[in-house]
């Protein structure tokens, strides 16, 4: 397969607190989507960069999830992945991202928690944005099996 490579662009205007931006990719998902202090450290609505990095992973890590499973003989109905990133406020001044929750809900036949949990875990080595975030990084996973 040859390399891949994704593009996204960032705009921002004006100084941090008083300042906005938008966010666009390539791919048209997201068209100048608006950001800013406000939707990054206050809960105002429109999106910020660690949603980005927390959908980015959720969705990586489903996918990683169904091939190691698939690849263990069992072939998954469904994963739902609830990725959490977290953003803290450092001692010495500025913020760090600090860790990913990933709580993992997955359906598939013929499989007992203790598999599901093991390949859960598998499946996060193999996961390239696993592998990206996790130098520095905290990943807790919590998986669950559905029946």
């Amino acid at each position: 397969m040859p390399t891949i490579k994704r593009t996204s662009q960032a705009h921002w205007q004006g100084d941090l607190r008083d300042g906005q931006g938008w966010l666009k990719t390539t791919s048209g998902v997201l068209t100048e989507t608006p950001y800013s202090f406000g939707t990054r450290f206050e809960q105002q609505p429109g999106t910020n960069p660690e949603e980005l990095i927390a959908a980015a992973h959720a969705g990586c890590y489903a996918m990683a999830l169904s091939d190691t499973m698939s690849e263990a003989g069992h072939k998954p109905e469904s994963v739902q992945i609830t990725a959490t990133c977290t953003l803290e406020s450092q001692p010495e001044g500025g913020f760090r991202i600090i860790r990913m929750d990933l709580r993992v809900v997955g359906r598939a036949p013929g499989i007992d928690q203790a598999t599901f949990e093991a390949l859960a875990e598998r499946a996060d080595e193999g996961c390239p944005v696993s592998n990206l975030l996790r130098p520095g990084l905290e990943i807790a996973i919590e998986a669950r099996l559905e029946t």
